[in-house]
Order: structure tokens, then C-alpha cells, then sequence
């Protein structure tokens, strides 16, 4: 086949994706791509990098194969060129399509692909983590989140800049954390996919910091997370009370920092409210910038809509996005479960989507207009189910009752309200030491007594009604 012939091809394969894709997506994804000729059925794609591969397969997959083998044919087997070094053919790479996912082909690879979590070779590259549908494309922006999103943008397109490090992100669950924190990784990689970029939970790094202790490879284990260029650990608040994790991670900051290497934390709370936190961490994590990621405002929730709809291909009216904009105010997980919900009744029961039918879904899903649940309602519902005055609660009677009750206020303003440890301690005189005790202690009797059970969920009711 000529060379004309198989960029004619290509041509045609482009002239449909732009038909169904939007402009920023077409131009995102799909211009950037040159096809390098097709011999055998074997169809060649020059692209940037390997992560822009691992991007168009994981969001274009079903239109991509679809289009090549129509105009190329059925047989057609794919191939992605790209060069590890820019502009250097030597460090030339090539990929075949092996499904959502791409394998190797080449031999001529400068860099191989270790799943050894604690493998720091010359050349061993890592898997980031990162899930490729958080992008900066993909989150959306309003006045309540602006300020995070430009930082994190800064960030991301400019490795020079040191003055938000560790960037610090703050915000109740389902603000967009964990999305915003993974769009920064993911932008670094598509500027330079040679970054050792890794993103992480607590969770995880505790678990690995606990296999490396019981196999005798803590060294190995702080000798890897030592040559990360930028580390992204997300919920940084479950590492409270792990005191051998947080010194190794104590550790591990100073040397990244000390070498300029970027650190991304996440958490439920701002850096001063952390429990179970060694001070000189806390300290740590001031040093660059902490930022808040507040509760979605109707702007963001209404922009959130109506993208979730269009990515799902389904129509919703503007008086239906309003009306979910305008009573699911507390999370943007929320927002997008709605939208699956509404998407699986118009499909699977052929429903026409409808405020009635927003209304119903919402009512299985989360409370409308969700009154704001605080501490001195929590107090006056535990002392009314147990028929004891509210100052009781204040006070230092070790009554058996005035004490049950005390100690359910606690777990329950944890809990329900979303205050810490410290707050509530504050608020009762206690210290945040007694409040976790008080805590644990319910959790404990919750697993065993059934009646204690039943009293926990009628309080519950109490407080959410």
C-alpha cells in the first residue's frame, strides 16, 4: 500500500472520530496522532508517549477499534511508535494493542516496567497508580474549588515550581480530592511520562511499610519511596496512631523534600485538626500550602450534572438538573450516583426521566435538604432518649447512664457530625485521648450487645430525622 493511501485512511478514521467526539476531545486526543504506514494489516501510530496511549484506550476504546477496523478492516492489528527521549529515534518504543491495556512489542525499550513495589533499577519504570478518568479535563471548577484547581494546574505544568510543596488538600468525602490529586499526576506523566510519578493511599503505604517490616526490607522499602519524583499519598489522616509508619514516612518527606521532589497529600481535615499525628509531621506538612476543597456550591453541582449526563449519553432537562442540583448538596459522589441511578432506570426500565422520578431516586439515595447535623443537636437527642438533662453530658458525674451517654455523644459527633477528636474533647473538657477511648468503647459494645444495638440506631434515627 502507498504511503498516501494509508494516511488517506487515517484521514477518513479522523474525519469520524471528530464527528463523535467533542472539539476539546478530538484535539486533546486524537490530532496529536500520525499514522506511520500499514503493511500486513498491521496499522502504525506515531504518539507522544506510552501514556497517551494507556489514556485514548482507557476512555476511546469501543469508537477507536471500531473505526480502524472499518476502514482498515476486520484483520487490522494496531501498533503505537513513541520515543522515550524527545525526539531521540533511538529510544524509539513500540506498543501493540493488546486490549484496554498495552504490552510492550519492542526490544528496543531503553526503559522496562518493574512490578517489584520496592525495585529501584537504572531503568525500572513504575506504575503510577493513577486512574486515567481523573484528569483535569474530566473535573469540573467553580468559585468553591477554583483556588485548589489552579494550584494543582501550576503544579502540574510547571516542574520548576517548588512554592507548593508538600501541597496540602483538606475537604469533607466526595469534595473531588482524590480526583484533583490524580489529575496532577496524570498531567505530570503526559508532560513527561520519564517522571517516576505514584500515587498511594495511607492505607496501602501502611500495609507495604508492614510487609517490609515482617520480611526485614524497611531499607529497600524507604530506598524506593526515596526515588519518587512526585508522591502522591491520599486520606493521609488513616497513618493516626501508626507511630513506626509515621516515622519511616517522616523520613522518606525529608529526603524528597531536601531533593525538590514534588509531595501531594490529601485529607479529611486541615493539617492542625489531625489526631493521633506526630507534631513534627504536622509541622511538615505546613510547609508549602494547604488548601480546602469545599462542599460543592450549586454551580459546581449543576456542572457536574450535566457533564456526568453527557458522558453517560443521556438526556436529563434543565428542570431536572436543577432540581437535583438543588437538593443533593453535600458531596459530588452523590451527584454522580444519581445520575448512574437516573441512567439505569431510563435504560434497563424505560423510564422517561422526569422530576418525579429525580425525586424518588434522590429519596433512595440521600436525604433531601439534609439538615446540618451539630453537636448540641447529637446532645439534646442522646440525653432525651436516655431521660437525662443535657448539662449531664457536660459534667463530671461517672454515673454508669451519664457515662453510657456521654460516650455515645462522643462516638456520635465523630461520626455523624464530622468533628475531631480534639474539637469534641474541647467541648466536654475531656482531652482527644478520652474521646477515642469513648469511641473504641462503643465500637466494642456494638459488636456484641444486640439491645445496645438497637438503642445506637434509634438514637441515630432521632438525630437524622
Amino acid at each position: 500500500m502507498s504511503e498516501k493511501h494509508h494516511i488517506d485512511q487515517w484521514n477518513k478514521c479522523l474525519e469520524i472520530f471528530k464527528d463523535n467526539l467533542s472539539a476539546e476531545q478530538f484535539n486533546a486526543w486524537f490530532a496529536p496522532i500520525v499514522a506511520v504506514d500499514f503493511v500486513d494489516d498491521k496499522l502504525t501510530l506515531n504518539v507522544p508517549s506510552q501514556f497517551f496511549v494507556e489514556q485514548i484506550e482507557e476512555r476511546f476504546y469501543g469508537l477507536l477499534k471500531a473505526t480502524i477496523k472499518r476502514v482498515f478492516g476486520q484483520q487490522t492489528k494496531l501498533f503505537y511508535n513513541y520515543n522515550i527521549v524527545k525526539d531521540d529515534q533511538e529510544s524509539s518504543v513500540t506498543l501493540e494493542d493488546d486490549g484496554p491495556s498495552t504490552i510492550i512489542n519492542s526490544k528496543q525499550a531503553k526503559q522496562t516496567y518493574s512490578s517489584n513495589p520496592f525495585d529501584t533499577g537504572e531503568y525500572a519504570d513504575i506504575d503510577p497508580q493513577l486512574n486515567p478518568r481523573y484528569t483535569f479535563e474530566n473535573y469540573c471548577d467553580s468559585m468553591s474549588n477554583k483556588l485548589a484547581v489552579s494550584i494543582g494546574q501550576t503544579i502540574a505544568t510547571d516542574p520548576n515550581c517548588k512554592t507548593f510543596n508538600p501541597l496540602f488538600v483538606f475537604g469533607s468525602t466526595g469534595v473531588g480530592k482524590t480526583h484533583l490529586i490524580q489529575a496532577i499526576g496524570i498531567k505530570i506523566k503526559e508532560r513527561n511520562p520519564r517522571t517516576r510519578v505514584l500515587y498511594v493511599t495511607a492505607r496501602l503505604f501502611e500495609n507495604q511499610y508492614t510487609t517490609a517490616v515482617r520480611t526485614n526490607k524497611v531499607p529497600d522499602f524507604i530506598n524506593f519511596y526515596q526515588t519518587i519524583d512526585v508522591l502522591i499519598i491520599d486520606d493521609i489522616q488513616e497513618l493516626a496512631g501508626k507511630h513506626g509508619t509515621q516515622n519511616t514516612f517522616y523520613h522518606i518527606f525529608n529526603q524528597l523534600h531536601n531533593q525538590g521532589k514534588q509531595l501531594i497529600l490529601s485529607s479529611d481535615c486541615r493539617p492542625s485538626d489531625l489526631d493521633g499525628m506526630v507534631p513534627r509531621l504536622i509541622s511538615r506538612f505546613k510547609w508549602g500550602l494547604t488548601v480546602e476543597l469545599s462542599k460543592p456550591d450549586y454551580e459546581l453541582r449543576r456542572h457536574v450534572l450535566a457533564m456526568k449526563a453527557s458522558q453517560d449519553g443521556l438526556m436529563i432537562g434543565d428542570d431536572v438538573l436543577d432540581f437535583i442540583a438543588q437538593n443533593v448538596t453535600e458531596s459530588i459522589r452523590d451527584l454522580e450516583g444519581i445520575v448512574v441511578s437516573l441512567l439505569a432506570h431510563a435504560t434497563m426500565l424505560n423510564q422517561d426521566i422526569t422530576v418525579d422520578l429525580a425525586k424518588a431516586v434522590i429519596a433512595n439515595s440521600v436525604r433531601i435538604n439534609k439538615p446540618q447535623i451539630t453537636f448540641e443537636l447529637i446532645a439534646e437527642k442522646v440525653a432525651s432518649f436516655y431521660n437525662i438533662d443535657t448539662s449531664d453530658l457536660y459534667g463530671k458525674s461517672r454515673k454508669r447512664e451519664i457515662s453510657d451517654a456521654r460516650q455515645l455523644l462522643m462516638y456520635f459527633a465523630k461520626n455523624e457530625a464530622q468533628l475531631s477528636s480534639t474539637n469534641i474533647g474541647m467541648r466536654l473538657s475531656r482531652n482527644h485521648a478520652t474521646v477515642l477511648h469513648a469511641c473504641k468503647q462503643i465500637e466494642q459494645r456494638l459488636s456484641i450487645e444486640k439491645k445496645f444495638q438497637e438503642e445506637v440506631m434509634a438514637i441515630e434515627s432521632a438525630i437524622k430525622q
